[in-house]
């Protein structure tokens, strides 16, 4: 089957609301006049540049705090996608203002993830790559800021105190008894904080807004706090560190972000995000166009959970190898089953970019990846369950030459040889004693086609002990060669695969399937761990034909009538490990 060309995607994937808003924007000039000085800053540090040459800007900012999974791809994708459709940039920034969670290991891997799917953060001569923790110094003078317009105060009530005045969505909050401190006097107290003289949760710093909102989000949120902890980057510089709600739009502003795309989870933040940023703009720390967040549904994969949390659990307890465990959502993971960019590129198309929450069958995954595969991957021959087949009829030191297409809609990749000799491996679900209706394969009495050589005729068998078959014996038809005149002769029913036991490569092969056995983990059960998948993973050993000798990790192949595979990234020509990607059709149910 031929891959999907652009313009058949477009016809069937769903639309995208996010392109008609740019579309809008781009259409009303919105940008037309936004400075860009080549580097994130302030008001003043774009006042005199150039108008920025990325027509729009966008980002993607993970906090390095754990590896990237598959609801991370779609963002990625969507980010840096609509950057390179509309001649702008995409920004790679690293929310690194939590530093007991946060690790140069995340870094790196996340950076590995991006570059994987085929994105960079390059534009023109610009290297926009960033953290959140270049801006604490910029955090802590616009935290001043808000403090000497009115805008902010330091709270001492403890953090119950301060959960309980909050309100409920059905109930007003109540005003701090620190709410109405003098300016002189916050300024004084949020200095003592940042000098380190109190406490992890002595004092908070919060935004002055309307403890009677009904948004509960607007209700003197908390910007910066007391943490005590070195960070992985600015080591003991600080020891207050900013909201995530506070520093996310400034980041954005300072960046010049046109459009702040995220989930939906932060849409009630939005009040706040444009609340702070106008009142950044009156104190003339920023400058307009200031950026405008826009929110999509995240990815709801049946089959799988994405929580970092339950991530986390199950790597910390052992529930799967670590966090490239090929049954894991992790781009990590994926990237070692076989998944690939395409795949996941495709995917992410057909389920689109939409408002509305939803549930995505695990299969529409998996469809993806098969058709990308089934275009990208040479055939090789495999046996999984192997039982010995001789051919008695057959000269013992006879071998010869049999021709495989490397891919059979595609004639330019060539064909393979592959050695028929007189002991063969087979499948051992191809041989049943007593065969069922519509059985085609070999049994007593029955021919059948070897795949790419005779047709052969089964003349009996051999069992162990415990009954189970161990040996097929059978008898070729010599004028029956495919390839040659005679290949038509003798018309048969049933066509099987097998490798030459004299030339077959052994090799360990991991059949991973979903490591959840219910569509939604945890919904029915008493934990989400109650519904894991026991069969999520079977380890065999199996027979490959000879040219799989050298396969290096990485190498992918769809084995015949089995799916595809790629060799494990641990594997050596001592012990090769092959995984499972993917069946050839879709058998969970």
């Amino acid at each position: 089957m031929a891959p999907m060309s652009d313009r058949d995607i477009k016809e069937v994937l769903p639309s995208n609301f996010i392109r008609g808003i740019i579309d809008r924007n781009l259409n009303e000039n919105l940008y037309q006049n936004k400075r860009w000085s080549g580097s994130p800053g302030t008001a003043s540090h774009h006042a005199d540049a150039a108008i920025d040459r990325a027509k729009i800007r966008t980002r993607f900012p993970p906090e390095p705090n754990g590896y990237l999974h598959i609801g991370h791809a779609k963002s990625i994708f969507l980010n840096f996608g609509l950057a390179r459709d509309y001649e702008g940039a995409c920004h790679l920034r690293f929310d690194d203002t939590n530093p007991e969670k946060e690790d140069e290991e995340y870094v790196l891997s996340i950076v590995d993830n991006v570059k994987w799917l085929g994105f960079s953060w390059k534009f023109k001569n610009e290297e926009n790559l960033y953290y959140a923790s270049n801006y604490f110094t910029f955090m802590y003078e616009a935290a001043l800021s808000l403090i000497k317009s009115g805008d902010a105060y330091v709270d001492q009530q403890t953090a119950e105190e301060i959960r309980e005045n909050r309100g409920t969505l059905t109930s007003e909050g109540k005003n701090s008894p620190f709410r109405d401190r003098s300016v002189e006097e916050n300024l004084s107290l949020f200095e003592a904080m940042k000098a380190g003289h109190h406490p992890d949760g002595a004092m908070v710093l919060r935004a002055k807004i309307d403890m009677a909102s009904p948004n509960i989000n607007l209700r003197d949120p908390a910007i910066y706090r007391i943490k005590h902890a070195e960070h992985h980057r600015t080591g003991k510089e600080w020891c207050i560190y900013p909201m995530y709600t506070f520093a996310h739009p400034i980041e954005d502003a300072l960046e010049g972000i046109t459009h702040s795309i995220c989930t939906l989870e932060f849409e009630d933040q939005r009040p706040f995000y444009d609340w702070l940023l106008l009142k950044l703009e009156v104190n003339q720390l920023l400058a307009a166009p200031l950026p405008k967040q826009y929110e999509f549904a995240r990815l709801n994969l049946t089959y799988v959970v994405l929580s970092k949390r339950r991530l986390i659990e199950l790597v910390e307890n052992r529930y799967v190898s670590g966090w490239d465990d090929p049954r894991m959502p992790t781009l990590v993971g994926a990237k070692r089953r076989g998944y690939t960019p395409e795949g996941l590129k495709l995917f992410t198309d057909r389920i689109g970019v939409s408002k509305a929450d939803s549930w995505i069958d695990y299969v529409t995954l998996e469809d993806s990846m098969r058709e990308v595969l089934n275009s990208s991957c040479d055939r090789r021959v495999a046996v999984l369950d192997p039982i010995k087949l001789v051919i008695s009829n057959y000269p013992v030191e006879q071998e010869e030459e049999c021709f495989a297409p490397n891919h059979p809609q595609d004639e330019s990749r060539g064909k393979r040889t592959i050695k028929l000799t007189r002991e063969l491996w087979i499948e051992r679900q191809d041989f049943m004693i007593e065969p069922e209706k519509k059985y085609f394969r070999l049994y007593p009495g029955n021919q059948v086609r070897l795949r790419y050589g005779y047709v052969v005729n089964c003349t009996g068998y051999e069992s162990d002990e415990q009954g189970n078959v161990t040996t097929v014996f059978c008898e070729y038809l010599p004028d029956t060669k495919s390839g040659t005149a005679g290949a038509d002769s003798v018309k048969v029913k049933g066509n099987i695969h097998w490798v030459s036991s004299k030339y077959a490569v052994p090799a360990q092969v991991n059949l991973y399937d979903r490591l959840f056995k219910v569509e939604q983990p945890g919904l029915k059960s008493a934990s989400y761990l109650d519904d894991i998948n026991d069969k999520s993973l079977t380890t065999i050993t199996v027979q490959l034909e000879e040219n799989l000798a050298g396969i290096k990790p990485m190498d992918q192949f769809q084995f015949e009538r089995h799916g595809y595979f790629i060799c494990d990234q641990e594997t050596s020509t001592d012990n090769i490990v092959i995984n499972r990607t993917v069946t050839l059709r879709d058998n969970w149910k």
